[in-house]
């Protein structure tokens, strides 16, 4: 990695020189898995270069329900490898990257009647916690339960169950595992989607892709491609595989803290199908959700919620916290995520019913991986890497690492302990370059949300920004976070953040229409919903 800033402009510069390169190892995809695999190939001295179509994270990764967990419901379809791996990658990530991703824990409420009762439940978390090699689950009662979890639904409640697992910020940990990557020689671009497959004689020699942002096309050469593109894993593949990806939909509602405070996870069974949903807190805001559905809008359309989504939820939440009567217009945000799930092609067999492992497609000179999980990204990596070596000329008989390198020691007496923690598990190896930010630009947060104003301006000096919904939708949250987007701070992000990407007036008013009508498409309440809405200020 070069020590110029990572940038629209060095992207300009280094574009063409990185095209003439001969590669060891491109990768396509620049989600968790794709990341991933360019980091631990990059860490054992391979020629590699990340390739993404739209945006760092811009699919599932950062669309995701933010859980990094150890999959206990694979425990009960019987699927206790991928739960052993799940648990051991949560337990890793926990102890490298504190602050970026960290405990949370979780509450199941057992009602009369329901299943599972706290006994079969019980007797899960005896095996989840022997696979992590600790103990860490209890019982309440009723009357302690109120005072963990108050709010609940009191009829019938015969007590709950409290386990731990984790949460992140999903866009967050691509960037840092990039930035790992890059750290070690590899290198990344985003605004480059691959048009096809280069072949020679049967064998797959590199990708021809097009610069999104100039329409020019490019041809990179490489020993390798590793395919990592999510629900989009099944466009460039040879098709004589079997399989197929199933893409899902999971959609999710954030409401401000205040409107329906949790301290802990809340994980319960919905009334209309019985499929686990949940309310957690995340990022100073409550979580609702999820969704599993097919879904069927054209893969290159940015996923949204529906207003039959919208209601299932509002649903779940009057079912489990009737006092709180939630409505659509206490909404801060929505988002929708598509997952990539491999199917053996049964039609009848409902989304959540669907066996969640992953498999890798293989011909000459390329490995697609299709499906996978944000906790497994490591092993995962290091299973493709594999599959490579033999096109690649190299062996991987090297211990595995750490994904992530330690944070340098230096002193933050301006930030409380917990900012200074979140802010070293986010940014890793780039704080020292945020720190000589915050002397300048300050240790002000951005509204009510932990964001500083220096990340913002780190981001666009720094991350690779092409576009706003960049900036605000994953290198920071702030435009799920804050009301309408962000749009009241819209000013104050110009007047930082319109010199340090270079914007002319026309373009940043471009760019922010653009943001705005995204927003209001995929972000807000579903149009007809949103219609419905009383302005702000009025009353219900």
């Amino acid at each position: 990695m070069s020590n110029t800033a990572w940038n629209a402009a060095w992207r300009e510069h280094a574009l063409p020189a990185l095209a003439a390169q001969e590669w060891d190892l491109l990768v396509v995809g620049g989600g968790i898995c794709g990341a991933g695999i360019l980091r631990e190939a990059a860490r054992r001295g391979w020629r590699c270069l990340l390739l993404e179509q739209r945006d760092f994270a811009w699919g599932t990764s950062s669309r995701s329900s933010k859980m990094v967990h150890g999959g206990l419901r694979y425990i009960a379809k019987g699927q206790f490898g991928l739960t052993r791996a799940s648990v051991h990658e949560r337990q890793r990530l926990l102890h490298e990257a504190p602050g970026l991703v960290d405990p949370l824990s979780f509450v199941l409420p057992h009602y009369r009647g329901d299943f599972p009762g706290p006994k079969v439940f019980g007797g899960l978390l005896t095996v989840y916690d022997a696979l992590a090699g600790q103990r860490r689950h209890r019982y309440y009662p009723p009357p302690p339960l109120r005072y963990l979890a108050p709010g609940l639904k009191q009829q019938g409640l015969l007590g709950g169950t409290r386990f731990l697992d984790a949460v992140t910020d999903d866009a967050r940990l691509v960037l840092r595992v990039l930035g790992e990557a890059r750290a070690d020689g590899g290198e990344a671009l985003n605004g480059m989607r691959v048009a096809e497959l280069l072949r020679v004689d049967g064998r797959v020699v590199g990708v021809l892709a097009e610069d999104v942002e100039s329409g020019r096309r490019y041809r990179f050469h490489s020993l390798a491609v590793a395919q990592a593109t999510g629900a989009w894993a099944d466009q460039l593949r040879h098709p004589s595989h079997p399989g197929h990806i199933r893409p899902l939909r999971g959609s999710h509602l954030l409401l401000p803290a205040w409107r329906l405070p949790v301290a802990h996870a809340i994980s319960f069974m919905h009334a209309a199908d019985r499929r686990p949903v949940f309310v957690f807190p995340w990022e100073g805001a409550t979580v609702v959700g999820t969704t599993d559905l097919d879904h069927h809008d054209p893969l290159d359309r940015e996923a949204r919620i529906s207003t039959e989504e919208l209601d299932y939820l509002l649903a779940a939440i009057a079912q489990m916290f009737p006092g709180a009567r939630v409505r659509a217009g206490d909404v801060l945000s929505t988002w929708a995520g598509v997952r990539p799930v491999v199917s053996a092609g049964a039609p009848a067999r409902k989304p959540s019913d669907e066996n969640r492992e992953h498999a890798l497609w293989i011909e000459p000179g390329c490995v697609t991986l299709a499906g996978g999980k944000l906790t497994t990204f490591r092993p995962l990596a290091l299973e493709v890497l594999r599959a490579c070596a033999g096109f690649v000329g190299r062996s991987l008989d090297d211990p595995p690492a750490a994904v992530f390198s330690p944070c340098p020691p230096l002193p933050l007496p301006m930030l409380s302990p917990a900012r200074q923690r979140r802010l070293r598990g986010r940014h890793g190896r780039a704080l020292p370059g945020l720190l000589a930010l915050l002397a300048s630009v300050g240790s002000e947060r951005v509204g009510a949300t932990e964001t500083l104003w220096a990340e913002l301006a780190w981001a666009a000096d720094n991350e690779l920004v092409l576009h706003l919904d960049d900036l605000l939708l994953r290198r920071t949250r702030l435009g799920l976070l804050l009301s309408g987007g962000a749009l009241a701070e819209l000013p104050r992000i110009r007047a930082l953040c319109q010199p340090r990407l270079g914007w002319s007036d026309q373009r940043w008013e471009r760019e922010q229409q653009d943001y705005l009508a995204l927003w209001r498409r995929c972000y807000s309440l579903p149009e007809p919903v949103a219609v419905r809405q009383p302005a702000e200020g009025a009353e219900p």
